[in-house]
């Protein structure tokens, strides 16, 4: 089905061609009407379901490869397959299916006082480059939103994900083809030499238009240093859970223990905890015994460790961490101006959530906490754009360059500005 993987190829050149047919596809995916990309979309689906099998058989190979190359409990877990997983990606397709096509939309319209009517109106980025690691279900996602919003999609998986991201890609191939577009939409990059995503950085002659990098620290910070071509991405997702003086005790140990445990390798997931001296004495405690009874390792400051004696020491380091991992890090501070100023010095500005009954404290942390993400008695394990009601998204962007938080189908557009005249010239 996949591609054959070329050690041998011209790597420069290779890459010239997937940029090209990539162009052309862009071309004729802007104009594209939303039932075909739709149909794409609900076609590849339905062909994932009745390749279930292949695509755990590939998965295996990717496993067994990663377990080789002695990759950690949380990559093997980002890049572990199963039925219920492959059925949440083809839930993923439908989804971004059932969402509003952004690109024709109307966002401003006005006339002139001579007569000129004005509208900006969205239209395609053009292509998009991904480069991630693991995740193999990244494949689907951002292929789909890249599609939805009329873009030509350049993937290049890691190499953990080779097999599996190949075996998914030929589905969103049949999907494509079923609805007459043309199969160069979303083409996943065929070699694993690294070669191929310096190709990209420098922007395949002009034809890339922007990168979204997801994986780790290294591949991020070399994606932002070396890309020629605007990049959305986030470094780091340190993020934190504030439990005010006026929290309920029990929202905010759940709150905690989910923001942390649900899943730790995801970059939402919280890697520093809050605690207002106001309720340590009866908060603390519970919330740190919740996290150890669920095999979460524990580092603390002089007041946590004398609570619960479990607790490590942290380190300066610990604070700017982000773990990935069953780890995390508590302080006690002096209220929310204290949360605040804690999280502005360590923060990454991805998610932070704040846990209190008071309204005015909520508000407070809302508004001067600078994070793409800020919750309100919710987890940050809601850092997501499929919960956020966007389908599926393409990565968190934690900068302020067009896209912040989730990137989805709208934040894959830009505009165009679309002016009609009745033969008024400028004096």
């Amino acid at each position: 089905m996949s591609m054959a993987e070329d050690q041998s190829a011209d790597v420069a050149g290779l890459m010239e061609e997937v940029g090209r047919k990539a162009r052309a596809s862009a071309e004729l995916l802007a104009l594209a009407p939303s039932k075909a990309k739709d149909a794409a979309l609900l076609a590849a689906a339905m062909t994932l379901r009745a390749n279930v099998d292949d695509i755990l058989d590939a998965n295996a190979r990717d496993m067994a490869f990663g377990r080789e190359k002695g990759l950690t409990a949380a990559m093997l877990d980002r890049l572990a397959l199963d039925e219920e997983r492959i059925e949440g990606i083809a839930k993923g397709l439908e989804a971004v299916a059932a969402l509003k096509d952004p690109v024709g939309d109307i966002m401003a319209d006005w006339e002139r006082p001579n007569g000129l009517r004005i509208q900006r109106v969205r239209v395609p980025l053009g292509v998009i480059g991904v480069i991630y690691e693991s995740r193999p279900n990244v494949t689907a996602d951002a292929g789909a939103l890249c599609l939805k919003a009329g873009n030509a999609a350049i993937l290049r998986g890691g190499s953990e994900s080779f097999h599996s991201s190949h075996a998914i890609h030929d589905c969103l191939v049949e999907g494509l083809s079923a609805a007459g577009l043309p199969e160069a939409a979303i083409q996943l990059v065929p070699t694993r030499d690294r070669a191929a995503v310096g190709e990209m950085l420098r922007g395949l002659g002009g034809r890339l238009d922007v990168i979204v990098p997801r994986g780790g620290r290294g591949l991020i910070k070399r994606v932002q240093t070396e890309a020629r071509v605007p990049v959305f991405a986030h470094l780091d997702g340190v993020c934190h859970v504030y439990v005010d003086g006026a929290a309920d005790l029990d929202m905010a140990r759940d709150i905690v223990v989910n923001a942390k445990m649900r899943r730790t390798g995801i970059c939402g997931s919280a890697e520093t905890v809050l605690v207002d001296r106001a309720c340590a004495g009866t908060h603390l405690r519970p919330i740190i015994e919740a996290l150890l009874a669920k095999g979460c390792e524990v580092r603390g400051d002089d007041t946590v460790r004398a609570e619960v004696s479990a607790a490590e020491e942290a380190s300066e380091d610990d604070w700017y961490t982000e773990y990935l991992d069953a780890i995390i890090a508590i302080k006690v501070v002096n209220g929310v101006s204290e949360a605040i100023e804690h999280i502005g010095k360590y923060g990454s500005h991805h998610t932070d959530a704040i846990v209190t009954s008071d309204e005015k404290t909520a508000e407070k942390f809302l508004n001067e906490v600078d994070s793409a993400i800020v919750l309100h008695n919710a987890s940050t394990q809601f850092a997501d754009g499929g919960e956020f009601g966007m389908g599926a998204e393409i990565g968190i962007a934690t900068g302020r360059f067009h896209a912040r938080g989730p990137v989805g189908v709208e934040q894959l557009t830009s505009f165009k500005y679309m002016v009609r005249g009745k033969g008024q010239t400028r004096p």
